[in-house]
């Protein structure tokens, strides 16, 4: 169902695992690749995120590294903040977010997106309100928030069902194997394999995800 604020502001009804096994069926009617895929893996899973500020740190960790050494670097951060908050983040400083094994770079964007979530200058609950143009617009103004990172954040925390996250690799790597293409698609020519799968985006990003894994041994098939 849709949350009375959600109907609001006109806003798509968010994930769940049964809009989410929905979808999922609806592409595989349409994309016989989906549908091999939906039968060897079962409906993907929704990967939930909490929204807030610690996704949106633990989503720059992952910018560019591997989701399993991000996933560490993140836990160790939140055993010696005592959870990753603006606060925590601020009172430490960039030097201690670099001690923590965070590069330059990250810490100064992960200092500065606790700076602007403490001061009220960025509203992640207001985001979550807004249109998705809106909020998509206030997250990019945040340094080290690109297009991906933001599209992860919409994706996984915010649970909308159509959208596509840009330039990720993993699914550029997989589009290539299902599709049977001599090399990953560009940005471009997976935004139009992806223009096909509205309003089920998020969910096609799933199945391939799920694809990408199984093929490195890390997602089990049906009945294992």
């Amino acid at each position: 169902m849709t949350s009375p604020d959600s109907a609001e502001a006109g806003l798509p009804a968010p994930l769940t695992a049964d809009r989410l096994r929905l979808g999922a069926e609806q592409l595989a009617a349409r994309d016989p690749d989906f549908d091999a895929l939906l039968q060897r893996f079962g409906p993907p899973p929704l990967w939930p995120r909490e929204p807030g500020f610690a996704t949106l740190v633990q989503i720059i960790l992952e910018q560019q590294v591997a989701l399993k050494a991000a996933r560490t670097l993140f836990e160790r951060l939140d055993r010696h903040l005592g959870g990753v908050r603006p606060a925590a983040v601020l009172e430490v400083s960039e030097a201690g977010l670099r001690n923590q094994g965070l590069t330059r770079q990250k810490a100064r964007y992960c200092h500065e997106l606790a700076r602007r979530v403490d001061s009220g200058a960025l509203d992640l609950e207001q985001v979550a309100r807004q249109p998705d143009a809106d909020g998509r617009q206030a997250l990019l103004a945040v340094p080290g928030l690109g297009p991906w990172s933001v599209d992860v954040y919409y994706l996984m925390a915010l649970r909308r069902p159509d959208v596509w996250p840009q330039g990720d690799l993993a699914l550029a790597v997989a589009l290539q194997d299902i599709k049977g293409l001599a090399s990953p698609p560009t940005r471009a020519e997976q935004h139009r394999f992806a223009s096909a799968w509205s309003p089920w985006r998020a969910v096609a990003a799933r199945l391939l995800w799920v694809h990408y894994l199984a093929a490195r041994g890390d997602y089990p098939e049906q009945g294992q």
